[in-house]
């Protein structure tokens, strides 16, 4: 977010310094051993940098959904994707579902741990058998009662091996459709809950993403979040949120990947000048800069417009679409400049570069996001 208020460019560098001293000593080997230490989740509690725009009485700074986005960001542009993707599930999905539909006995049972990262928020939706199609998922919440039982088993769930509470997304009615989801606060420590294996991904290697169990899981009546059968509807209206992120993701990873291939581009030389006084160097940058603010300027504007609550469902899929599709070309053009270097895990395009394939299909599909946007022009 472009933005020239002298305290947020404060807090800005402190998430800067922060990255440097704790993150970027160690996020190599993170990458080798495929998950970050639970520990660096309780320092950024410390630092301020987890749920900030939550209200103080319940762990958060009290600030605005700017401060949030620049945690998101800044994580990015060092080519951290892998963190702030735990980030943005933790503390921009899961915190304010509980924050906008939970109740106040929720809100003091786990938003005061989730900002002090004593708890690692996950969601839980997707199934082997459904992915954006979130009216086929099969996991149910049977009330029998004074508790739900909950069956059923999740994957591709970001945070899932360090996830203290997970929202996961059941059927109540199971032949209810879309009207029959509903969302419940778990508490990952009840017996039934099983983490499966971490799954080896293409990128993201050292964000955890896991298969999750339920068997006979005993949910107390208060897990459910804002009502049976209201699931859906929540999820919708919670999803531009989780589309802003990702498209605030993508800017700043382009971002940052450009501003590390033009540094490359003045030191490296080819036909003893640097490459970067080559015709086609120059149109490439040229491009990737081209698009890189024209989709910031963009996203400008709904991060305007979701804080005075008017960014809706439509406005929220072109952001994402239209951004993550352009990290991608990125993030290719990029690596090709780097030329074979770039295809070493070492050089940042190659990470930046399998990184950023994922944010074409989480979110949504960007398939997805093109059916909303048509439906809001010619309807269903």
């Amino acid at each position: 977010m472009t933005d020239h208020n002298s305290e947020l460019e404060q807090f800005r560098d402190m998430v800067r310094r922060f990255l440097d001293k704790e993150i970027k000593p160690h996020y190599d080997q993170w990458e080798k051993d495929g998950i970050i230490p639970h520990d660096v989740w309780l320092k950024m509690g410390e630092n301020g940098l987890l749920c900030v725009d939550q209200p103080e009485e319940l762990g958060g700074s009290g600030v605005s959904y700017l401060y949030s986005m620049v945690v998101l960001e800044e994580a990015s542009r060092a080519n951290f994707a892998s963190l702030a993707t735990g980030l943005s599930v933790h503390s921009d999905i899961v915190a304010p579902y509980v924050l906008h539909i939970g109740n106040a006995a929720q809100h003091q049972q786990w938003l005061p741990k989730m900002a002090s990262g004593e708890v690692v928020g996950a969601i839980a939706m997707t199934e082997p058998g459904a992915g954006s199609d979130l009216q086929a998922i099969r996991t149910s919440a049977i009330r029998q009662d004074d508790h739900y039982v909950l069956n059923g088993s999740k994957t591709f769930i970001t945070n899932g091996q360090h996830a203290g509470m997970v929202i996961v997304a059941a059927k109540t009615d199971p032949a209810g459709g879309a009207k029959g989801v509903s969302l419940f606060l778990v508490d990952m420590s009840l017996p039934g809950c099983a983490r499966g294996r971490n799954l080896e991904k293409m990128g993201l290697h050292a964000q955890d993403t896991s298969e999750l169990f339920f068997d006979n899981v005993k949910l107390p009546l208060d897990s459910l979040l804002g009502g049976e059968g209201r699931g859906f509807a929540i999820m919708m209206n919670e999803l531009p949120r989780e589309r802003l992120n990702l498209s605030a993701c993508a800017v700043a990873s382009a971002e940052g990947l450009l501003a590390a291939t033009i540094a490359y581009t003045q030191e490296r030389k080819a036909f003893g000048k640097p490459i970067s006084q080559l015709q086609n160097t120059r149109f490439v940058l040229a491009t990737c800069h081209t698009e890189i603010a024209i989709n910031r300027a963009y996203i400008d504007q709904c991060v305007r417009q979701y804080m005075e609550g008017k960014l809706d469902a439509t406005q929220a899929a072109v952001a994402k679409m239209a951004s993550t599709d352009m990290q991608g070309r990125v993030a290719d053009a990029c690596l090709q400049l780097f030329g074979g270097y770039g295809y070493m895990l070492e050089y940042p395009a190659a990470r930046a570069y399998v990184d950023a394939r994922i944010q074409r299909i989480y979110g949504g599909t960007n398939e997805i996001m093109k059916e909303v946007i048509a439906r809001s022009l010619v309807g269903r």
